[in-house]
């Protein structure tokens, strides 16, 4: 079997088009997710009772649920308990904003507890508040400590927004699975969509490395 090179270039603007809405949904989902999770962490290790039993049980639940599972149950089943009617964009932005709280709650309590103690022992002695202490001290370190897994999570997002084909958002996995339908080949379409997924994972990884490397030579 030959590989249809016509298929591929003639394929390559269509399944393209989607990539605005792969990112959409990956920036939404992290600018939402990234602050719910900070808040999540901080409950973990700062609070007691309710707060902190229901930060542990969040995490447990979004990180012990398939992802797909999760955005089956807000698209489609949100409507039957609640009688809203969710959109597939509003439905899985949700999702996934939620879901990515939980991982980066995870990561951002780790970061925290990697900061010496006597830190903000000391800042609290020199009369800082616990705001000014999270504001100046810690969030600066914990953000420099976990952004390898910040970038981690956000390739996740990125490649996980594939799901959103399933409840009909056009994004490039949606695209390239109505070439191959309509052209009754396969593996054409799907290269073409995993080289756009490699290209933004690329990007992003760079773009990563060169910040991480800046923060680096500004705390030296």
């Amino acid at each position: 079997m030959l590989f249809n090179f016509d298929v591929f270039l003639s394929s390559f603007e269509f399944v393209l088009q989607g990539l605005s809405v792969t990112l959409s949904y990956t920036i939404l989902a992290l600018t939402c997710g990234l602050p719910l999770g900070v808040v999540l962490a901080i409950l973990k290790l700062r609070s007691k009772g309710f707060l902190f039993h229901f930060a542990q049980g969040y995490t447990s639940i979004f990180r012990g649920t398939p992802l797909l599972v999760q955005l089956g149950l807000f698209y489609f089943a949100t409507p039957q308990l609640t009688g809203i009617h969710l959109s597939a964009f509003q439905a899985g932005i949700l999702t996934f904003s939620l879901n990515s709280a939980a991982y980066v709650s995870e990561i951002f309590r780790s970061g925290i507890q990697s900061i010496d103690k006597s830190q903000t022992e000391s800042a609290q002695v020199l009369g800082l508040t616990k705001f000014q202490v999270y504001i100046h001290i810690i969030f600066p370190q914990t953000i420099r400590k976990t952004l390898p897994s910040l970038l981690n999570e956000m390739i996740d997002l990125l490649k996980e927004t594939a799901l959103v084909s399933t409840i009909g958002e056009m994004d490039i996995m949606f695209r390239a699975r109505q070439v191959a339908t309509e052209k009754f080949l396969y593996f054409e379409p799907y290269l073409l969509a995993a080289l756009f997924y490699y290209v933004l994972v690329f990007i992003i990884s760079s773009l990563g490395s060169f910040v991480e490397r800046k923060m680096q030579y500004v705390a030296h």
